[in-house]
């Protein structure tokens, strides 16, 4: 697929995401509590949001001519030695990367307050903000 077009593509979901959980956010602030269904609803658009920001890593590798490696981790690892995410956000994918894993490999495991509190404090927002960056912004 050609970069633009993944672009394009990859920003559409972040963006059906993100509105996903900015409705449970508001929800949450304003007081209020999320069924268990919207719950679910909650983890579904994290896992769905972390996964494409993990395929746009791969894609931006491969489009600068590295080597992509299996591992998500390693893929923003890659980024950051890019120039394209800071070395300092790397702890904060990593966990990004962790909550996505626990979703979809330990969700028996999963502590949903925890994930509600950061749902409410935004913290999916710079997953987000690196999906809908433009890529010929972030692969120079």
């Amino acid at each position: 697929m050609r970069l633009d077009l993944y672009q394009t593509e990859t920003a559409l979901i972040a963006q059906e995401q993100t509105t996903l959980l900015d409705e449970a956010r508001t929800t949450l602030l304003a007081g209020g509590t999320l069924s268990r269904l919207e719950q679910n609803g909650v983890l579904h658009a994290i896992q769905v949001l972390v996964e494409n920001a993990i395929g746009k890593a791969k894609q931006l590798l491969k489009a600068g001519g590295k080597q992509v490696p299996l591992s998500a981790y390693d893929s923003f690892l890659g980024l950051a030695e890019l120039g394209v995410v800071k070395t300092g956000d790397l702890t904060a994918w990593n966990a990004a990367i962790g909550l996505r894993n626990r979703i979809v490999h330990d969700y028996m495991n999963i502590d949903m307050q925890r994930v509600l509190e950061l749902v409410k404090s935004n913290q999916y927002r710079f997953v987000t903000d690196f999906l809908l960056m433009p890529i010929s912004r972030s692969a120079s």
